[in-house]
C-alpha cells in the first residue's frame, strides 16, 4: 500500500517524521513544485520522497494535511477517486452553514467521489504528532473515525506501523464528533494526549 502526504506545512513535515521513524516510505506534495519540498524531505529521511503532486496522487492512501480550505482544489486534481482512501487530518474552523451543516469530514467526503475517507490524525498539534509516539511502555493514541468500517481496518494497521495506537470511534456523526471542530468549537478530544499502555 503507498501512502502520500499532500500538504507539507507543519502537519504533513509531522506526519513525515513518523514515517522516516519507522522507515516506511511515503511521499510528500503540495502546491509548490517538488524541487522546493525536497530538501526538507531528504532532511527528514531517505524514506521521504517529494513528488509533483499528480504524481503522488497516485498513492493508494492519500493523507490531507493542507488547509482546510484547500481540499476541494485537490479533490479536482483527478476525475475519480475510486479505490483511493483519504486520511482527513484537517480541522476546520468554518461555520457549520458553510459546510452545507456537516461536519468537516464528511463535507470533504463530498468533495472525492469514491474514494474511503477516514477521519484521524488530527487531534495533536504538529509538534506532538512529530514526536516519538512510544513513551514509558506505551503507545500515543489516535482516533479514527469513518462512515465506512473497512477503511478502518487498513488505517489503524498504519497507524500501528507508526507506532500509535489506533482507537477506533465509529461513524463520523458519532463517536467522530468527539474529534472535529464545530464552527469555533473543539471536539472534546482535539488536543488530547493521551496513551495506551501496552497489555
Amino acid at each position: 500500500m503507498s501512502t502520500a502526504i499532500i500538504g507539507f506545512g507543519k502537519v504533513g513535515q509531522a506526519l513525515a517524521h513518523a514515517f522516516a521513524r519507522k522507515n516506511i516510505e511515503v511521499t510528500v506534495a503540495s502546491r509548490q513544485p517538488a524541487e522546493a519540498l525536497a530538501p526538507q524531505a531528504r532532511a527528514i529521511g531517505p524514506t521521504v520522497t517529494a513528488k509533483p503532486l499528480r504524481d503522488a496522487l497516485a498513492a493508494d492512501t492519500i493523507i490531507l494535511a493542507v488547509p482546510f480550505g484547500e481540499h476541494r482544489e485537490i479533490a479536482k486534481a483527478l476525475p475519480s477517486w475510486k479505490g483511493k482512501t483519504i486520511i482527513d487530518a484537517m480541522n476546520s474552523l468554518a461555520p457549520l452553514e458553510e459546510q452545507d451543516g456537516l461536519l468537516s469530514s464528511a463535507f470533504v467526503a463530498k468533495a472525492f467521489t469514491g474514494a474511503r475517507l477516514v477521519k484521524g490524525f488530527n487531534h495533536l498539534i504538529a509538534a506532538t504528532l512529530a514526536a516519538d509516539p512510544i513513551v514509558e511502555g506505551g503507545h500515543r493514541v489516535v482516533f479514527l473515525s469513518s462512515d465506512d468500517e473497512d477503511a478502518v481496518a487498513p488505517v489503524a494497521t498504519l497507524a500501528k506501523q507508526l507506532g500509535f495506537a489506533p482507537i477506533k470511534l465509529g461513524k463520523l456523526d458519532e463517536g467522530g464528533a468527539l474529534i472535529h471542530a464545530r464552527g469555533r468549537i473543539w471536539g472534546p478530544l482535539i488536543f488530547q494526549d493521551v496513551f495506551k499502555k501496552e497489555p
